[in-house]
């Protein structure tokens, strides 16, 4: 498995998802599609209240900018063959704007298209990296 930071911008393709763990902490999931030409989909993942804030804040049709650690991992298929799977473990998003207004919810975000709203559960020192660390 590999592990790197990422910032990705695209449009929520799947309504957020909510599951608990065994300890009954909140996972969230969603789709997102990080290209307008093709669907090029990515699956992120919020965990405790991060994933309470998806939830109630984010829905399909969402522009939204995220921030996490970008994982691949080798994924067993039913049929046993192996698979790439690409995700992004969330640490903070910025929700830019609704392009679906059919609900009440979107409609009001799409009033406020150019307001940036952000959502972040980690400290500045959290995320900072020591110069050996950096891959350039």
């Amino acid at each position: 498995m590999s592990i790197a930071k990422a910032v990705l911008s695209g449009i929520v393709y799947r309504n957020p998802e909510k599951r608990f763990t065994g300890n009954n902490i909140p996972v969230t999931s969603f789709t997102l599609n990080i290209d307008e030409k093709e669907q090029s989909l990515i699956r992120v993942i919020a965990r405790g209240n991060l994933a309470e804030t998806i939830e109630t804040s984010v829905s399909k049709g969402n522009k939204i900018v995220i921030e996490g650690r970008l994982q691949i991992s080798n994924v067993q298929n039913e049929d046993g063959s192996e698979k790439k799977v690409m995700e992004v473990d969330l640490s903070s998003f910025e929700l830019c704007s609704s392009t679906n207004t059919s609900d009440s919810a979107s409609s009001s975000q799409s009033q406020k298209s150019d307001q940036v709203v952000k959502f972040s559960e980690v400290e500045m020192d959290d995320v900072l990296i020591g110069e050996e660390e950096i891959p350039f």
